[in-house]
């Protein structure tokens, strides 16, 4: 029996495995849908399906800059023993290569992309690692500079990375002072955790609410003053402008303190350095990722697992 290319996206879809692999037991089974499934799970392939479900909140994020192109990925994995695993590392590099070399537009389109020269694309290269290591394994997320200067960063062998980009004058393109500056900065962000760039950069909503909280905030300690209600009002005005400057200081990159230097803010580091060095430079924007940020981890009761098994 003849099969055809939606034949083997059906199977695919169907076992989660490589298309590769659906390709040959297709063949193997004459075309048989029902027969080239089991020759899936016979072989142990179709498993990569039933692992997909499971939690993947370890794993790495790793940052690279190659031709002045920057990426910066996150790629999951059940355990932290697998985000060290020489074969996953090697995946991690690899889909930050792509990354790099074909600017995917989405998280679909990088799934789709031909992974290196396998002759399989991503997401099954993806599907064959799981097969392989025996863990649920996930690109979770991606991002990419290909203007101006930019500076990759890997904190703690891959629990943070971090992209620096900057704009600078063409006689500091090459400087190896402004790469040092891009990782100082990276390190402040890997640490520090900003949310923005700048005051500018921070959403109307988001300022807006913070405005109210330390203005209702303010009221209050005024009136516990014994403060009559409209010098309390007057007075906290002002009271929020500094508080105001302290959110901004603690959320945006360039008003935070420089961390080598806390009397200085990042901006002012950055304006010094560029003086020395007699040119330019501008921080346009950063990336910063941390293995499982936002995913919630499966909580064991080691008790109720050893009661669960005395049951079976």
């Amino acid at each position: 029996m003849a099969f055809t290319a939606k034949d083997v996206q059906t199977l695919r879809e169907i076992t989660g495995c490589g298309m590769l692999d659906c390709k040959k037991a297709l063949t193997e089974s004459a075309g048989d849908m029902d027969k080239a499934v089991e020759v899936l799970r016979e072989k142990g392939l179709a498993a990569s399906q039933k692992k997909a479900g499971r939690i993947s909140a370890e794993g790495a994020a790793y940052a690279a800059v190659e031709n002045g192109v920057g990426a910066i990925v996150e790629v999951n994995a059940e355990t932290d023993f697998v985000g060290k695993n020489e074969k996953f590392i090697e995946f991690v590099k690899g889909v930050a290569q792509i990354v790099i070399k074909s600017n995917p537009s989405s998280l679909e389109d990088l799934m789709a992309k031909p992974y290196l020269d396998t002759g399989r694309t991503v997401l099954e290269e993806q599907q064959e690692k799981v097969l392989v290591i025996g863990e649920n394994i996930k690109v979770r997320r991606f991002a990419r500079y290909d203007t101006g200067v930019t500076v990759a960063y890997v904190h703690m062998g891959g629990r943070i990375g971090v992209l620096v980009n900057m704009e600078v004058s063409d006689n500091l393109k090459d400087s190896a002072a402004v790469t040092e500056l891009g990782k100082d900065v990276a390190m402040q962000i890997a640490a520090m955790n900003p949310k923005y760039l700048d005051s500018t950069s921070v959403p109307a909503e988001e300022q807006e609410k913070e405005h109210e909280i330390q203005l209702a905030k303010a009221i209050e300690e005024n009136k516990a003053k014994k403060m009559p209600e409209e010098k309390a009002k007057m007075i906290a005005a002002n009271m929020v402008k500094g508080r105001m400057n302290k959110f901004f200081e603690e959320i945006c990159l360039v008003n935070q303190p420089y961390v080598k230097e806390n009397k200085l803010t990042v901006e002012q580091h950055v304006k010094n350095v560029a003086k020395e060095l007699g040119g330019t430079i501008v921080l346009k924007g950063f990336v910063r990722f941390e293995k499982g940020e936002g995913i919630e981890k499966k909580q064991e009761n080691f008790a109720e697992e050893i009661a669960k098994q005395l049951k079976k």
